[in-house]
């Protein structure tokens, strides 16, 4: 019981770096702001584009039509914004890297927003990072994670980084 409870303190500690403060970049002005795994319900990535940082904002929409929300907010013109939706293929952090490769290489982008959850920050950063060779600004949304939330996201990241380690390249 001893070595169950030193080996989940050591967890928590170790992750402390990686899952609740990871490294968040500075904003700076980009090509476009890039939401992550289809929470275009959280503000954050438009408002950053309604103050200027970037002029086109790009969603993930990983669940396709079986999100109908999302669904239809993509389908809704938006005339005050540049928006444009995508849904990855396969509906991971990894299929939101290749979406963001192709868009990147179609558009020029060099510097791209990738707005997306504190604990997803870490992770998202080394996925991406092997799809898109220009320069990533990693935001966290500023969403409040409950006690238990923290408790599944160090599971789910942590199994999310060895799918990462264990799948090689975009």
């Amino acid at each position: 019981m001893v070595a169950v409870c030193l080996l989940l303190t050591a967890a928590v500690i170790g992750g402390l770096p990686v899952y609740v403060r990871p490294q968040i970049d500075p904003l700076r002005h980009a090509d476009a702001i890039l939401i992550l795994g289809g929470d275009a319900s959280d503000p954050f990535g438009f408002e950053l584009r309604a103050h200027g940082w970037a002029p086109m904002v790009v969603v993930s929409n990983p669940n396709g039509p079986r999100d109908p929300w999302l669904t239809q907010f993509c389908a809704t013109p938006h005339p005050q914004l540049s928006l444009r939706c995508v849904v990855p293929d396969p509906p991971t952090t990894k299929g939101e890297g290749r979406e963001l490769r192709r868009l990147a290489s179609q558009y020029g982008w060099r510097t791209v927003i990738v707005v997306t959850s504190r604990q997803h920050i870490s992770r998202a950063r080394f996925i991406l990072e092997r799809c898109f060779d220009g320069d990533l600004v990693m935001v966290a949304s500023p969403a409040h994670i409950s006690l238990p939330s923290w408790a599944l996201a160090y599971g789910y990241e942590t199994a999310g980084y060895l799918r990462a380690v264990l799948q090689p390249g975009c």
